[in-house]
């Protein structure tokens, strides 16, 4: 071959090797991270003894609407939505009450009931911040401040008076009512979703006493033999509705990830709290110690011993 030949061989070869797209082997860099071309594909062991980290726990509320908005703003929203919740449901038993649909005495139960429990099942909808649990208990601190306006006589709410009273007196509302608003706040500040002896706490107080109440007051015939004011009825609707309404309320945050439980020993552990709390509340001393008062502290410092936190 002539070497006019071989020059216009070697040219040749110099321009396919700059046409965009061709390839051409390139000897691999020790330490080079690899290239797109195998990045997608290969997947790289993680080093031994090292355990999957998985993704962090988020809040209910940042699950559905997602992160774009800050903590601060999910955590306002949820509070005025709970606010509005709240006002809500003390409004619609007022109707209720009003039209004679249901009696004042169940309907003041019932508001019992399910306001603290609602509330409590809101608090997955707060972010993950610090300061979520500040702003949670804004909406018991709200209807605090309500109740001490109208108990002092500051302000006239005539509906919030039998709504949440059983004589009807303004004065009625710095005793039971405002206990109860107070207990809220309290678990939701030192508890808030980390421990299960606030979520067990209030579901005594609000699910396992409200209920008693009720159940007592239609088949409480037969009188507990050392308080005639309480009922083996309401004794033990206490226990076996505190006892399961503290169970679903447990399962339910478990199952968003706030805390972990053996539920063996769990399910033994609130029979325990619900059978002290089902005692102390059947004792004859409400005049001097309210239920809403007893029955909560009670459950805190047999949940606290027995779970540990």
């Amino acid at each position: 071959m002539s070497l006019s030949s071989l020059a216009v061989a070697g040219h040749h070869r110099r321009h396919r090797a700059s046409v965009p797209g061709s390839r051409r082997h390139r000897p691999a860099v020790p330490g080079s991270p690899p290239s797109d071309r195998f990045s997608s594909s290969v997947r790289f062991p993680a080093a031994a003894g090292a355990s999957p980290r998985g993704p962090p726990r988020r809040s209910l509320c940042t699950c559905v609407l997602g992160s774009g908005g800050g903590a601060l703003a999910q955590d306002a929203g949820a509070t005025a939505a709970v606010l509005a919740g709240a006002y809500s449901l003390v409004f619609a038993f007022d109707t209720l009450t009003q039209r004679n649909l249901i009696q004042q005495s169940l309907s003041r139960k019932l508001v019992h009931i399910l306001s603290g429990l609602l509330f409590m099942a809101a608090w997955p909808i707060f972010s993950n911040s610090m300061e979520a649990r500040y702003f949670a208990s804004l909406v018991p601190l709200v209807n605090c401040f309500r109740l001490v306006v109208n108990g002092l006589s500051l302000a006239a709410d005539k509906g919030l008076v039998k709504s949440v009273t059983r004589e009807g007196s303004p004065q009625e509302l710095l005793r039971g009512p405002l206990y109860y608003v107070l207990i809220l706040i309290l678990c939701a500040i030192v508890y808030w979703r980390e421990s299960p002896t606030g979520v067990i706490s209030l579901a005594m107080m609000c699910g396992g006493d409200g209920i008693a109440d009720i159940i007592g007051r239609r088949f409480g015939s037969q009188k507990l033999p050392y308080n005639h004011k309480k009922s083996w009825a309401g004794s033990i609707s206490m226990f076996v509705c505190g006892f399961l309404i503290s169970i679903g309320m447990l399962c339910y945050f478990s199952s968003l990830g706030y805390f972990q439980l053996d539920w063996t020993m769990t399910l033994q552990r609130v029979a325990l709290v619900s059978l002290v709390a089902t005692v102390v509340e059947s004792l004859p001393i409400t005049e001097v110690l309210d239920d809403n008062i007893s029955v909560p502290l009670s459950s805190m410092l047999m949940a606290f011993w027995s779970f540990g936190y």
